[in-house]
């Protein structure tokens, strides 16, 4: 199996080889210098397939130092090998060890292509968690933004992360939260509820009330949006004391 897969792309280069001069007779044959690039190019990335694979056999076996070697000379070799990083930073995830899952799963994400997949929806919110956990915001918050719309049917991860931005007083990574969250989920009332709450905690009232107001013409059966219309109006025509929503 191993001669065959080898020799395919040989046959498949030689077969175009063929068409192209056929096609064109006065085609320039490519430098030499270039030919060895790609010739070392393919013995690299043959290379970081096949410890790549070493990898996962010794991962499924448990045996994950051996397999974490594996992968780190696979993307020795290759160091576009996008998923032998994801493998690699789930390896230090499961030993605790997160300074290292952090750039395995940041160079994951770089390198992922097409459309969003499962794998890259995970390691988008596992980031973002490890940098929100290590205090490291002004770096979490780009993950978890692009988390917010790469899965938008997940309500709880934006309380989450609202949440943990406002206790550590990074009051504009907490809007930034909801206003993207509202942008992907523009139907869910309580997502403008609490992007008001923020906003009128800033002193920002005006912001707050349409935020406010279209959370009630959301969910029209709700006395509890309609009333935080009504007082916040009251308040900014002087009427009412502020009263914390909560």
């Amino acid at each position: 199996m191993n001669v065959k897969r080898t020799n395919l792309p040989i046959m498949l280069s030689c077969l175009l080889g063929v068409f192209v001069l056929a096609q064109t007779p006065t085609t320039v044959a490519q430098p030499a210098s270039t030919q060895q690039g790609q010739a070392i190019a393919s013995t690299s990335s043959e290379l970081a397939q096949r410890h790549y694979r070493r990898g996962n056999t010794y991962s499924n076996l448990e045996r994950y130092d051996d397999a974490a070697e594996e992968y780190r000379l696979a993307v020795a070799a290759d160091p576009n090998l996008a998923d032998a990083y994801r493998n690699l930073a789930n390896i230090y995830l499961s030993q605790e060890n997160t300074q290292q899952a952090i750039p395995m799963l940041v160079r994951f994400i770089e390198l992922h292509q097409g459309p969003i997949t499962t794998p890259l929806v995970i390691s988008l919110k596992t980031t973002g968690q490890l940098l929100r956990g290590a205090e490291r915001y002004n770096e979490a918050i780009d993950y978890d933004l692009r988390a917010i719309a790469a899965d938008p049917e997940d309500d709880s991860q934006v309380h989450i992360m609202g949440n943990t931005y406002n206790n550590a007083g990074e009051i504009d990574k907490a809007i930034q939260v909801y206003e993207q969250a509202i942008e992907v989920m523009p139907q869910n009332a309580f997502m403008y509820r609490t992007l008001g709450r923020l906003y009128e905690d800033e002193g920002q009232l005006e912001d707050a009330l349409a935020q406010y107001r279209k959370a009630a013409e959301i969910d029209l059966s709700s006395q509890f949006y309609r009333e935080l219309v009504q007082n916040l109006e009251a308040r900014i025509n002087g009427t009412l004391e502020p009263i914390r929503n909560g």
